[in-house]
């Protein structure tokens, strides 16, 4: 069995002011509602400036000493896909939206009113809660199936 495998590797970031959260109207079909800003990480580059360049690229925002706070992955065709889960409380600049879509601040207690993504609950479950450090989604009998370390 080859201990090498193919892998896309990811990010996601968690920006924080106070009791909101910066969030992204996805445009995409693919995981469309309010989920985390973020994207892939270019060949050769640190995983650190990856979040901070999405973060530039798709809210404006410079984030100051993101913070890696968990790992979410899945499986895809001969290999895995990883997305490093980062949260910032600090930042700079002036907010913008890109063509992923359009960014809003919410307030933690009006997430429940809002369409998110279908594994939000789960990901900012792994995020928040220092219980937590990986999501994975498992494939068992042709079903998908999270599963939280």
């Amino acid at each position: 069995m080859s201990r090498t495998e193919r892998v896309e590797l990811t990010v996601l970031c968690l920006v924080r002011s106070g009791d909101e959260y910066l969030l992204q109207d996805r445009v995409k079909k693919e995981w469309q509602g309010f989920t985390l800003p973020g994207g892939h990480v270019e060949q050769g580059e640190s995983i650190v400036d990856a979040v901070v360049r999405e973060m530039k690229e798709e809210t404006g925002l410079t984030v100051l000493n993101p913070k890696l706070c968990g790992v979410k992955q899945f499986p895809i065709e001969q290999g895995r896909y990883l997305v490093f889960l980062f949260c910032a409380d600090h930042f700079e600049g002036e907010l913008t939206s890109s063509e992923e879509g359009e960014m809003h601040w919410v307030k933690a207690s009006e997430l429940s009113k809002i369409a998110t993504v279908d594994d939000f609950t789960e990901l900012m479950q792994v995020m928040l809660d220092d219980n937590f450090n990986e999501f994975q989604y498992v494939v068992e009998g042709g079903e998908w199936k999270i599963v939280l370390k």
